[in-house]
C-alpha cells in the first residue's frame, strides 16, 4: 500500500510486507569487508608514533604522489609521524657528473666505507643543495595530499596537519678512521625529543633531512637510514618503516613462499649469516671474503640494500622500537601493510616471547606448584607430578629470573588440530601480558606444526578465550581421538580458533601488545 498526497505527488511506498526490510549481505561488498577488517588496525595505530624513511630515489618514482597521499592518510587516521628524507641518490648523480678524471687521489664524495661518504667542502655544498631540494619536494607533495584528503580545519582554509622542518637533532663529526679523514661526515648526537613532541601536539608532521648541526654551528652529513633508527629509538616509536627501492624481499628456500615476518632473533641470525653489522657510528660493515659463496647472493640487484635495511631495522628495535617494516615501492603498499591483515612487506618485531621455552624434568615441581591452587579450586583437572613428568615435553614455561611465572601445554591431534591446555599465569604476573604471550607462542608453534585449528577446554575462563578470537563449538567438532577422551561428567565447554597464517597472529599480537 502507499500513503501520499496527490497534489504534491509525494508518496511513501511500503516496499516490504515485513517489519524490517530484507537484509542484504553487505559484507559481500569488497569495500565494506575491507573497511570492517581495517577497523581494529585503525584503532590500534591511532595515537602511535611512526618514523618513515624516504630514500631519495622515490622522488623520481611515478607512484611518489600516491605514497605522499598514503602518508597523509595515516596522519588523518591519528598517527604521529616523523619523516626522514635521504638524498644519496641525488648526490650520487651530481657527483658522478662532476667527476674529474685527473683527480685520481681525491676522496671527497666517494663512499669509502659501505654507506658512509667522505664529505669534503665541495661535497657538503652539494649535500646542502640536494637535501634542500628533497625537503621542499616532500613538503610540497604532502601539503597537496593533506588538502586533497580533506585535512582542513572545519570552517577555515588551514590544514589540519602541517609539515615542520628544523634542527630537531644535533650531529657530531665522524672523525678519522683508518687514516681517512671523513671531514663533514657525521652521525646523530642528540635527538630533541621534547621539541618533536611539541610539534606532534599540534598534529603536525616532523621532517628531517640528512643534515645535522652541531652545538658549535657546524653542519654534518648524516646517514639517513641510521638517523631514522636513532630518532625512532629516542622517541620510543611504535614502528619504523623503510622503503626498499628495488622491492627485494625474502623467500623461504623450501616452500618458495615470501617471508613476511621475522623475529629479532631471526633477523640477527640472518645478519650473522652474511657477516653484516652496523657500527655504532652508523655505517654498515660486511666481513665476507671475496670468494665466499654468499658474495654472489649479495651481488643480486637489491639484495645488499634489503640486508642493510634489516641491519638498520635491528638498530631501531634494539633501541626500543616495537616493530620495523620493510616495504617495496608499490601503489598502496603502506596502507595495505598497516591496515590489513595480509600486509605486503616484511615485518620485523621484537621477540616478545623471550623467556618462553620447552619444559624439562627439572621444571616439574615448578609447574606443579603453579597449577596446584587452580586444581584445588576445581578450575583445572588434577595433574599428579608423575603425569607431568611423563608429558613434560608437551609443556612450555615462561621464566623470569629462574622462576616459572606461566605455563601451557600443547598437544597435537590428527586432521590439523592442536589443543592448548593448562594455560596458567602466576597471580603476581597476570597484568604483564604473559598469558597472551604464552597463548600466542603456542599458537605459532601449532601453525609451524601444520595445525591450523586450535582448541581449548574450559569451565571457568571461557570469556578470556572468546576475547581472543575463539568461538564455542560442540564435541563433534573435535578430532575423533579427542572426542573419545572427552570427560562428559566435567562438561567442559569447547572453544576453537582457526589460524590462516602468521599474519593472523601478528594482528592479534598487535592488539594485546599495545594495551
Amino acid at each position: 500500500g502507499t500513503l501520499g498526497n496527490e497534489e504534491d505527488s509525494t508518496y511513501i511506498s511500503q516496499a516490504h510486507t515485513g517489519l524490517f526490510s530484507k537484509w542484504v549481505d553487505a559484507s559481500s561488498g569488497s569495500f565494506v569487508k575491507m573497511f570492517r577488517g581495517s577497523a581494529s588496525y585503525i584503532a590500534n595505530h591511532r595515537g602511535t608514533l611512526a618514523v618513515y624513511h624516504i630514500p631519495g630515489e622515490l622522488l623520481a618514482w611515478e607512484g611518489f604522489p600516491g605514497l605522499m597521499d598514503d602518508i597523509a592518510l595515516t596522519l588523518l587516521l591519528g598517527m604521529k609521524i616523523v619523516l626522514v628524507a635521504g638524498c644519496r641518490h641525488q648526490i650520487d648523480i651530481r657527483l658522478d657528473g662532476n667527476e674529474d678524471d685527473d683527480e685520481e687521489h681525491r676522496t671527497g664524495g666517494k663512499v669509502m666505507m659501505s654507506s658512509i661518504r667522505v664529505t669534503d667542502e665541495e661535497t657538503l655544498r652539494v649535500v646542502k643543495e640536494e637535501a634542500g631540494f628533497v625537503r621542499f619536494e616532500i613538503e610540497r607533495r604532502l601539503a597537496r595530499s593533506l588538502r586533497l584528503h580533506g585535512g582542513l580545519i572545519k570552517g577555515s582554509e588551514s590544514l589540519i596537519g602541517n609539515v615542520v622542518s628544523g634542527n630537531f637533532y644535533s650531529a657530531q663529526p665522524f672523525g678519522v678512521l683508518d687514516g681517512i679523514d671523513y671531514c663533514w661526515t657525521g652521525f646523530p648526537r642528540k635527538v630533541e625529543i621534547e621539541r618533536i613532541r611539541q610539534v606532534h601536539e599540534t598534529n603536525d608532521i616532523v621532517l628531517l633531512t640528512s643534515l645535522g648541526v652541531s652545538p658549535s654551528g657546524e653542519i654534518f652529513n648524516v646517514n639517513s637510514e641510521f638517523l631514522a633508527a636513532s630518532v625512532a629509538g629516542a622517541l620510543s616509536a611504535s614502528k619504523i618503516i623503510y622503503f626498499n627501492v628495488h622491492g627485494t624481499s625474502f623467500q623461504n628456500k623450501y616452500t618458495k613462499k615470501p617471508v613476511q615476518n621475522l623475529r629479532v632473533s631471526d633477523a640477527r641470525n640472518l645478519l650473522a649469516h652474511y657477516k653484516m653489522r652496523i657500527h655504532p657510528k652508523g655505517f654498515c660493515l660486511v666481513d665476507l671474503d671475496e670468494d665466499s659463496p654468499h658474495q654472489e647472493a649479495l651481488r643480486a640487484p637489491g639484495a645488499m640494500e634489503t640486508l642493510i635495511k634489516v641491519g638498520y631495522s635491528m638498530v631501531a628495535l634494539e633501541k626500543g622500537v616495537k616493530r620495523a617494516h620493510i616495504l617495496a615501492p608499490e601503489n598502496g603498499a603502506l596502507v595495505q601493510e598497516l591496515y590489513t591483515r595480509d600486509g605486503c612487506g616484511t615485518l620485523i618485531s621484537r621477540d616478545i616471547y623471550e623467556g618462553i621455552r620447552r619444559a624439562d624434568v627439572n621444571d616439574v615441581s615448578g609447574i606443579y606448584d603453579l597449577i596446584d591452587p587452580l586444581v584445588r579450586q576445581g578450575t583445572l583437572v588434577e595433574r599428579p607430578k608423575s603425569q607431568l613428568e611423563k608429558e613434560i615435553l608437551s609443556y612450555y614455561v615462561y621464566t623470569r629470573d629462574g622462576l616459572i611465572v606461566a605455563t601451557g601445554q600443547l598437544k597435537r591431534f590428527e586432521g590439523g588440530f592442536a589443543e592448548i591446555g593448562c594455560l596458567v599465569v602466576s597471580k603476581d604476573y597476570r597484568r604483564g601480558g604473559r598469558g597472551d604471550a604464552m597463548l600466542g607462542y603456542l599458537e605459532r608453534l601449532s601453525l609451524q606444526c601444520g595445525a591450523k585449528k586450535v582448541f581449548v577446554l574450559s569451565t571457568q575462563t571461557m570469556e578470556w578465550f572468546v576475547e581472543r578470537g575463539f568461538r564455542e563449538v560442540q564435541v563433534g567438532s573435535l578430532p575423533p581421538s579427542r572426542q573419545a577422551m572427552y570427560n562428559v561428567k566435567r562438561k567442559s565447554k569447547i572453544y576453537m580458533k582457526e589460524i590462516d597464517g602468521d599474519r593472523d597472529l601478528d594482528a592479534a599480537e598487535l592488539w594485546w601488545s599495545n594495551r
